[in-house]
């Protein structure tokens, strides 16, 4: 919707500024509508899972253990990720741009998994046909694209695939939606039950996009995924693709985020806990990450991180629209460990019904 003005211009308040909520508030801004966002936390350092994650953009990896229509959707964001990211970038010039690079990923895997690695190979063709655009890769060609993993010899690389500075993004996204007239309110809970008799908010429209924050008033039972992550510093190990590193138990992913510094991911754990990461899991990460290249025993660990991804029991993204009295909500929910995949897409359809509503209501004005 960016760039396309709104001959009606409504009162929307979006609940939830996540990755969702605030590009919900930009897109419709920059249409022209009248938002306030609201948060329960604060705006700078966002309790989010979008805040903590990986920000891949990886429908190849992601199908192999999900429904076609993630894969589908991703091809779909991986459309308008670049479109968005340079839109933002253009207006806020004196604002650090958001990083954007899709020259795809790397999948690895050592001689005792190649199994692993092969299973994956197969489920891809298996899921996706000839469809699906995959590169197998021996010792010389993955020294090539990536010299710090000389030392496997096979893996696959996967061209349609990208991944963004999310942080970034989600600093800039904060400023442009100040810029544009947004109503910021941070460290303001809603509970959608409470506006039936107390209307706190005066809107049009609720866009209710606040995650695990919802989960008492979604239309289907949510639940929390824990994910935890590791932040390292390590100069001596040079990666420019996210890696994935195939084994029996968990599938470690390695993101470049600059400055020598990369974010390792793989757990995944049907736990609503948010306590800090498990010496176990820091363990399995951390030896996952020596064996992916001996020389990140040197690497200095900056950060770790834990949060909870919202997903329904099909572990798919649901929407559902309702009325509070007057007031329409639409509820976008369950991302799942998709976020950065599925958002401009799913955004995109949410929106495109918001427009049709819209054009409605200015034909019987």
């Amino acid at each position: 919707m960016t760039n396309s003005a709104s001959q009606h211009s409504s009162r929307i308040a979006i609940l939830g500024a996540g990755l969702l909520g605030r590009l919900s508030a930009w897109q419709l801004l920059e249409a022209g509508q009248q938002v306030s966002l609201y948060e329960a936390g604060s705006f700078e350092q966002s309790p989010s899972a979008a805040r903590t994650a990986a920000a891949m953009i990886s429908p190849l990896s992601e199908v192999v253990a999900s429904e076609r229509e993630i894969y589908n959707l991703g091809l779909r964001s991986l459309q308008i990720w670049p479109e968005w990211i340079q839109s933002l970038n253009k207006a806020l010039p004196d604002h650090p741009p958001v990083q954007y690079d899709a020259t795809g990923s790397v999948v690895v895997a050592h001689p005792q998994d190649r199994t692993e690695l092969q299973q994956f190979h197969r489920d891809l063709e298996g899921k996706l046909g000839s469809k699906q655009n995959s590169k197998p890769l021996n010792q010389s060609q993955i020294t090539k694209l990536e010299p710090a993993l000389a030392h496997f010899n096979e893996g696959l690389y996967l061209p349609d695939e990208a991944y963004l500075d999310n942080r970034q993004l989600l600093d800039n996204l904060l400023q442009r939606i100040r810029t544009l007239g947004g109503k910021c309110h941070e460290h303001t809970p809603i509970e959608l039950d409470d506006l039936a008799n107390n209307k706190t908010i005066d809107a049009d429209t609720i866009l209710d996009c606040r995650g695990m924050g919802a989960k008492k008033e979604t239309s289907q039972p949510l639940r929390g995924v824990r994910g935890e992550v590791m932040w390292v510093e390590c100069p001596e190990v040079k990666l420019t693709h996210p890696v994935r590193l195939m084994h029996p138990r968990y599938k470690l992913y390695v993101v470049p985020k600059g400055n020598d510094r990369y974010i390792i991911g793989a757990t995944e754990i049907e736990s609503e806990d948010l306590s800090n990461i498990s010496l176990q899991s820091s363990m399995e990460l951390s030896s996952a990450l020596y064996t992916l290249n001996p020389a990140f025993a040197e690497a200095r660990i900056i950060e770790t991180d834990v949060n909870l991804r919202p997903a329904f029991m099909d572990n798919l993204p649901h929407t559902a629209e309702y009325k509070i009295g007057d007031t329409n909500v639409i509820q976008i929910n369950g991302l799942y460990r998709h976020g950065y995949l599925l958002a401009p897409a799913v955004l995109e359809q949410t929106l495109n019904k918001f427009s049709k509503t819209e054009t409605t209501h200015d034909q019987l004005s």
